[in-house]
């Protein structure tokens, strides 16, 4: 790779920038290929320096580019001085080929995600058809190689190029599915490796959907419960529960809200507004604020309007379904997985995130060519898993088992509060990733991080771990990994 001098989106300097070449099927490496968009930020203290640190953000269709463009607020700056900090846009990701698809096909297919009977899950199956068919043909030919098991080879591929005989990896979310994958294919080329918010390959439709309902349905318990014992909340002396609840049961009808024109909040925005919120707990002030605003009908957020038929990245589904086995013979099982979530989550009733999920890759074009299935690691360093205890997006049931199946090579830390990715929720968290990474020193084995909750007002709110944390700004029209 050849590097040479670049700047951020706002002008930072101190970056370079490069590309490398590699294939579009991995099984024809002399066929057609793509440029992986890759950066870098020098490491500080060159004396010292370890070797670089490549980094992921998750999504799928986040930038480890902007990521690492991020770095000198994202990452302390011990481990800044001894790492080359490291990002590269995934295949089919904002620099690196990006999939493109119509955006007014994508505002049809998110007005369907959730159907209520089966003309409407027919009608969803069929935009999934019509939206996925034109991803491919603006996109090309890597619409049909976006599964992670390509990724991990580009991976390879970058370290590599890096000149690094065994490399360091920090991947959060969706990115720890990557690493994973990459331990299991490369096990002997990893210095070191963080998996920060695990997902866990191996389940199947419905365990994917209960796991992740149960981790909404606590997330905002605890959201509840900080309410009722903090004072400052503006739902202080409401049952948050309840009220939770009865909005739900009115946004199904649709809750008009003052505007000219009025416009009708729906259930859908209701549900992934709770889902963000969940995200990271220091806006739970703003989030309670909504609610009350909401439940009086005097008005909340608004989505970001979509549309007008350009073309606009997505990447996601691309990835998600062909990682995945979500088909589903008919809506009578959809409705039959709606009805259980709703005995097990009987306040959040789903999770929208895996909701969206399933429903998306109905009758999607691509083939499942990374099927889950249980991971096989063998011959890999201690590797670092943390998770939070009430996480919405990677429950902690989820870091718990992709640790059993790693086995011995793996130490899992837990951060016993609420939020998505723990190096920015937690002080204690980040202080043990810092550790491990530099020196290769684990936590002990079922070490545990106290939680952090939010303090003040929502005037005053600030990110939990003291550092930008770079991933709400992943959340769309619904949530990233």
């Amino acid at each position: 790779m050849t590097w040479k001098p670049c700047v951020s989106p706002d002008g930072a300097s101190g970056f370079e920038c490069a590309t490398l070449k590699v294939p579009v099927d991995w099984r024809k490496p002399r066929a057609a290929t793509i440029d992986l968009a890759l950066n870098r930020l020098p490491a500080t203290d060159r004396a010292h320096r370890i070797g670089s640190l490549l980094i992921n953000p998750g999504g799928p269709g986040g930038s480890g580019v902007d990521f690492a463009f991020s770095a000198p607020d994202s990452f302390s700056p011990a481990l800044r001085a001894r790492f080359d900090i490291v990002g590269f846009d995934p295949r089919g990701v904002g620099r690196s080929n990006a999939v493109m698809c119509d955006s007014d096909l994508i505002v049809a297919q998110n007005k369907l995600l959730f159907p209520g009977d089966a003309s409407a899950f027919t009608a969803l199956r069929k935009s999934n058809g019509a939206l996925g068919r034109n991803c491919r043909d603006l996109t090309g030919k890597l619409f049909d190689y976006m599964d992670t098991a390509s990724v991990v080879r580009d991976m390879e591929a970058i370290r590599a190029g890096l000149g690094e005989r065994r490399i360091s990896y920090y991947g959060v979310s969706y990115g720890t599915s990557i690493g994973q994958q990459y331990a299991e294919r490369f096990p002997r080329r990893i210095r070191a490796m963080t998996l920060d918010s695990n997902m866990d390959h191996s389940l199947g439709a419905w365990p994917y959907q209960k796991t992740e309902a149960v981790a909404m349905e606590e997330s905002f318990g605890q959201f509840a419960d900080w309410c009722a014992r903090t004072t400052s909340c503006a739902l202080h002396d409401r049952d948050v529960r309840a009220l939770y609840k009865s909005l739900a049961l009115r946004a199904a009808d649709g809750i008009v809200l003052p505007g000219e024109p009025p416009r009708t909040y729906t259930l859908a925005e209701l549900r992934n507004a709770a889902l963000g919120a969940m995200y990271d707990p220091s806006s739970w002030f703003e989030f309670a604020a909504d609610l009350a605003r909401l439940d009086a009908s005097k008005g909340s957020p608004s989505l970001t309007p979509r549309g007008h038929g350009r073309p606009e990245e997505y990447g996601y589904l691309a990835v998600t379904c062909q990682d995945n086995d979500f088909g589903l013979r008919s809506y009578n099982t959809l409705a039959s997985y709606e009805r259980k979530l709703a005995r097990i989550s009987p306040v959040t009733r789903v999770n929208p995130l895996a909701w969206t999920d399933l429903t998306g890759c109905q009758n999607w074009p691509n083939k499942v060519t990374n099927p889950p299935h249980r991971l096989r690691v063998n011959g890999t360093p201690p590797i670092l898993m943390t998770n939070s205890r009430y996480d919405v997006a990677t429950p902690h049931s989820w870091g718990a088992n992709a640790a059993r199946q790693i086995g011995h090579e793996a130490v899992l830390l837990t951060y016993d509060g609420v939020g998505h990715g723990d190096y920015w929720m937690s002080p204690c968290a980040q202080g043990a990733i810092d550790k491990y990474l530099l020196t290769l020193k684990t936590p002990r084995k079922g070490a545990h991080c106290p939680a952090v909750w939010p303090t003040g007002t929502a005037a005053q709110r600030q990110p939990s771990g003291g550092l930008v944390n770079p991933l709400p700004g992943l959340l769309g029209p619904t949530a990233s990994r």
